[in-house]
């Protein structure tokens, strides 16, 4: 297992990594980095620009030619960092604000152990991927022949969590995070003067009362059993304060744990796009994507999951979560194609949230994130 002067490693690892956050698929020097630090662990079958910029690196211990994959995320966000802290983001308008720095540095952390003390018979893969937060990076990975050029019969992930005590474990088998589709709506009319509207078509009342009946779509034609969350997040037009926009764009996404319930979503959205803009004689684009899929636990793995998470982190901190959450998670996409299990680590009851300028990855779980991912290879892979 992890020792103190590894576990000093990772931070100084994890640290380094929050000062040069990369976006998207542009992670070049992330990448780099961990590429030179598997090379010092000794670690030499290692891939690079898989899906862009992802890495891929191989253990192999025993004679067994089973092979089981860890993964870790390795991009940051285009948001500003605000904390005072000795190793602050040195590139403005980035941040490591989801903890992907955390996650990269604990799967470092694991690799250095698995290859240099090994304790399992079969194959490891290591997979470092970018562009998580767009949703883009696993697909990307898995077009890149993932599946062929490093075959795995089943994988396994991590994401720290706020608001979940520190160090504390929790999954649960099937549904474990909802898909995500984002939407926008394009009105277009005739803009005008203020005093004057029956000269024009404006779109502002229009939008906002097309708003409001998005809110219909889950409480009056969705099952209430069904899970399902329509948000609009941005609001756009080209009026001014005296001036009626002839031109409003309406945004946001939409979140469920069922293909047959995005797709219903989708078909009543555009009924009620196609009405407002027939009521008010407007030109109308309407634009829905599925950008994250929903991520569904393999049952027997999460069970054995929280089994082998009571040995590191012991019952007291180990639990079934008691639901699923609309947060997304691009990990999905692997379970797509192989069984898996996907779990959260209590980044501490006062941590800032996700996606937050003050937000920082807590260091004191490096240790058992990287315990918790040795163990399920050497569980999975057993002598």
């Amino acid at each position: 297992m992890i020792s103190s002067s590894l576990n000093l490693s990772m931070k100084k690892w994890r640290q380094s990594l929050h000062q040069i956050p990369e976006f998207g698929f542009e992670t070049f020097d992330t990448a780099s980095f961990i590429v030179e630090k598997l090379k010092n662990f000794g670690i030499t079958d290692i891939e690079t620009n898989v899906g862009g910029t992802g890495v891929v690196a191989t253990i192999r211990c025993g004679n067994s030619n089973k092979a089981i994959a860890l993964r870790a995320d390795m991009d940051a966000l285009m948001i500003t960092e605000k904390n005072d802290v000795a190793y602050k983001s040195l590139r403005p308008g980035f941040m490591h604000a989801c903890g992907h720095d955390g996650h990269t540095a604990t799967l470092l952390g694991a690799a250095n152990v698995l290859h240099n003390e090994g304790g399992f018979n079969g194959v490891v893969r290591l997979l470092f991927q970018p562009a998580e937060e767009w949703g883009k990076g696993a697909q990307s990975m898995i077009d890149d022949q993932l599946m062929t050029r490093f075959p795995f019969v089943e994988i396994w992930g991590f994401h720290n969590m706020p608001g979940i005590p520190l160090g504390f474990f929790e999954t649960c088998e099937g549904p474990f995070m909802s898909a995500e589709d984002n939407f926008e709506i394009i009105l277009k009319g005739l803009g005008g003067h203020s005093s004057l509207p029956h000269k024009g078509r404006e779109t502002l009342v229009p939008a906002c009362s097309l708003i409001m009946e998005l809110q219909t779509i889950v409480s009056r034609k969705i099952n209430p059993n069904e899970t399902a969350v329509i948000s609009v997040t941005e609001f756009e037009s080209d009026g001014l304060r005296n001036a009626l926009p002839g031109t409003s764009v309406i945004s946001g996404d939409v979140r469920s744990f069922n293909k047959s319930i995005s797709q219903k979503i989708k078909i009543e959205m555009e009924k009620l796009v196609n009405s407002i803009a027939i009521a008010h004689d407007l030109e109308v684009e309407f634009k829905y994507t599925n950008e994250f899929i929903p991520l569904i636990n393999d049952e027997e793995l999460s069970k054995k999951s929280l089994e082998i998470a009571s040995s590191v982190f012991g019952k007291r901190k180990t639990k079934k979560a008691n639901e699923p959450i609309t947060g997304s998670e691009d990990f999905a996409r692997y379970l797509d194609k192989v069984p898996g299990s996907f779990a959260f680590i209590g980044n501490g009851s006062e941590s800032k949230p996700l996606h937050n300028p003050y937000y920082d990855f807590n260091d004191e779980i490096l240790q058992c994130g990287a315990d918790y991912l040795i163990a399920v290879a050497r569980s999975r892979l057993s002598v």
